[in-house]
């Protein structure tokens, strides 16, 4: 790795020293503790209008299993003109400690170009510590990641206990020109309540089995499908399989998917379904031929980000029975030290085929152990933040925790 190093001498004095800072590259982004201590060379302002440099950072899924994070650097002021977009990759197996230093190790190379525009430049030193093997290995796994896990967890006390176990298994491959994610799991859980000397007892299962493979075909343009087979007493669902072929179309070039996306996903298949118990409409099993259509808008900019998707499906043989949803996300500057964020759901809900006709119990209803006829359903939050003070926000003092600082924060 290349590291990068800002030292003074012992004997200049406090007023160099604070010359020193004076003269610093400032720099806008969300920074921890950890990267002020380890990129101590810049001035950390708390307004995007202050900064000679803002940074934007992203991140995205990798086949792996791991994360890949984006920085977008953008100069003004000083360094106007200037722009870069740098990334890591955190493997799964990562430790916290090691996502943190690599974060560190990209965003110092990331900023030597800027700093060098400052007086501080003359006491950056680089130096290269890992040695080069002359040959590159190849990949056995061709590309293949595969992950498994069982985890369970108990609670109680006199008049009640609970037992939820679930697991998973998943095979994942995912180069430029393909996307193959497989899956298999379970989950099952049991409440036990004691109430006047009587139990009541209500138990959940679910197992599912999903697979998708998708196709690059240009830079726009995707095709590929979904399997899905799955049981679900939530559900009243004792057998589903369904497979459902698509094409997708982004607007902007996949290229520039961690910066913006607009994605339009047109889908139509077959469900085949067999019900634990007999439905509202007489059914003990149906064949069911259904599409969906779905966009998707992400766009990350200086003045925020909004994360927006709309997706609505029906049944082909009753289009009344339908679904239609929109969630999303908002977050916006909108003044100096003013920022605002709003988000949610809203699902639209007219293709319950699979309601109980018996209903569900109160244990039930009260657990949320059988799915429940509505029309609708919603979430919603939202908040504003208000900072105002030094434009500095350099100093970290962990003594007594990390509470405390200037400025007034106010969430609803």
């Amino acid at each position: 790795m290349i590291l990068y190093s800002l030292f003074a001498y012992s004997q200049e004095s406090d007023v160099a020293l604070q010359s020193l800072r004076k003269d610093a590259l400032n720099v806008y982004m969300d920074a921890s503790d950890f990267l002020k201590k380890e990129i101590p060379y810049i001035n950390y302002v708390r307004d995007i209008k202050d900064a000679d440099v803002y940074i934007i950072s992203t991140y995205q899924w990798t086949g792996s299993g791991g994360t890949e994070y984006t920085y977008f650097l953008n100069g003004q002021q000083l360094c106007a003109g200037m722009k870069d977009t740098v990334s890591f990759t955190a493997f799964p197996d990562d430790t916290y400690e090691m996502i943190r230093m690599k974060e560190a190790n990209t965003l110092k190379m990331a900023l030597m170009r800027y700093v060098m525009k400052t007086p501080l430049s003359r006491y950056v030193n680089i130096s290269f510590s890992e040695p080069l093997s002359e040959t590159v290995s190849s990949d056995k796994w061709n590309s293949w990641v595969f992950s498994a896990s069982l985890n369970g967890y108990l609670n109680g006390e006199k008049s009640y206990n609970s037992k939820n176990f679930y697991g998973n298994i998943s095979a994942n491959r995912v180069t430029e020109e393909w996307k193959i994610n497989l899956n298999a799991g379970f989950s099952y859980g049991v409440d036990k309540f004691l109430i006047d000397d009587e139990d009541y007892i209500s138990e959940n299962n679910s197992k599912s089995v999903d697979a998708l493979i998708v196709k690059s075909i240009t830079d726009h343009w995707s095709y590929g499908g979904s399997f899905n087979a799955e049981a679900s007493s939530y559900n009243n669902t004792e057998f589903q399989a369904g497979i459902l072929p698509g094409i997708e179309y982004d607007i902007f070039p996949y290229s520039e998917s961690t910066r913006r996306q607009l994605r339009i996903l047109y889908s139509a298949g077959f469900n085949s379904v067999r019900y634990i118990d007999t439905t509202i409409y007489n059914k003990t099993k149906e064949n069911l031929w259904l599409h969906s259509l779905s966009a998707a808008y992400e766009v990350v900019q200086k003045w925020g980000t909004i994360d927006i998707s709309m997706r609505y499906s029906n049944y082909l043989h009753d289009w009344s029975k339908n679904n239609f949803s929109v969630d999303g996300s908002v977050n916006l500057r909108i003044a100096k030290g003013l920022s605002i964020n709003f988000g949610g759901e809203v699902f639209l809900i007219h293709d319950q085929l699979g309601l109980v006709k018996e209903g569900a119990s109160t244990e039930e209803v009260l657990l949320r152990r059988k799915e429940l006829e509505t029309q609708y359903r919603y979430f919603v939050m939202f908040g504003f933040t208000y900072t105002f003070g030094s434009i500095y926000n350099n100093v970290v003092n962990p003594r007594f925790g990390n509470s405390g600082g200037s400025g007034m924060t106010i969430i609803f």
